[in-house]
């Protein structure tokens, strides 16, 4: 939550004056557990890759990450990677579109710091398990139906690995285009009613997208800018 609510406030422009910044980075503290992932809230709650993105994401919007063990949480995600190339929620769970968007990412974060995370040949079999989810659309699992959310989550982990190229752009936006519903809004596959999840930005992109932070880049730019300034 405070992830997105930091985020809806950047559309915004709220300004952030109020934020309590020292109070962000304590909080992440108190939520890693000590494999390295993170909770919800303070030793409670399901703890996954996604919550190790989120907290990376508020560490360098603040430029704080010193109040987290990267290295363990790291290690976390690393260990989430599953034989296929993709990444599972947790250590060995199956591969998801979702969950590897949040491993690339989370990793991409802490490369221009702490160092690469990935090796080329674990890239390039990333890149190619993520290649292999698009049928037009893309797929969230192997063998799986495509779903239009995955355009995004598959799409932009590809993005960040420099090989949005490799996307089949015009099947993917043909598949996204038969997702929309003839009273408005995309459903998750054609002839669905529509869901705002489904929605996703990149899906239907409105401008540049800074794809590792889930928002478009003026925003991006603009809580990057704000987060760190000095209360």
């Amino acid at each position: 939550m405070t992830y997105t609510a930091i985020l809806s406030l950047s559309i915004l422009e709220d300004g952030l004056s109020r934020l309590d910044r020292p109070g962000i980075v304590t909080f992440l503290r108190s939520t890693q557990l000590p494999d390295g992932s993170f909770t919800p809230t303070p030793g409670w709650g399901e703890s996954d890759v996604r919550l190790v993105y989120c907290a990376f994401v508020l560490c360098f919007l603040l430029d704080d990450w010193s109040h987290i063990d990267v290295e363990k949480a790291v290690d976390f995600v690393r260990r989430c990677r599953t034989y296929e190339g993709g990444f599972g929620q947790t250590p060995g769970q199956e591969a998801q579109g979702g969950t590897t968007y949040c491993s690339i990412a989370a990793l991409n974060l802490v490369a221009n710091i702490f160092g690469e995370t990935m090796a080329p040949d674990e890239r390039e079999e990333t890149v190619r398990w993520l290649i292999q989810r698009q049928t037009g659309g893309f797929q969230g699992r192997t063998e799986k139906e495509q779903d239009a959310c995955y355009s995004f989550w598959c799409g932009a982990a590809l993005q960040i690995l420099g090989a949005g190229d490799l996307v089949d752009a015009d099947a993917n936006a043909e598949f996204l285009n038969r997702c929309q519903f003839k009273f408005g809004g995309i459903a998750k596959i054609p002839e669905e009613r529509p869901d705002i999840k489904s929605e996703d930005p990149a899906s239907w992109v409105i401008g540049r997208l800074h794809t590792t932070i889930n928002a478009q880049a003026k925003t991006a730019q603009w809580a990057i800018d704000s987060m760190r300034q000095k209360a």
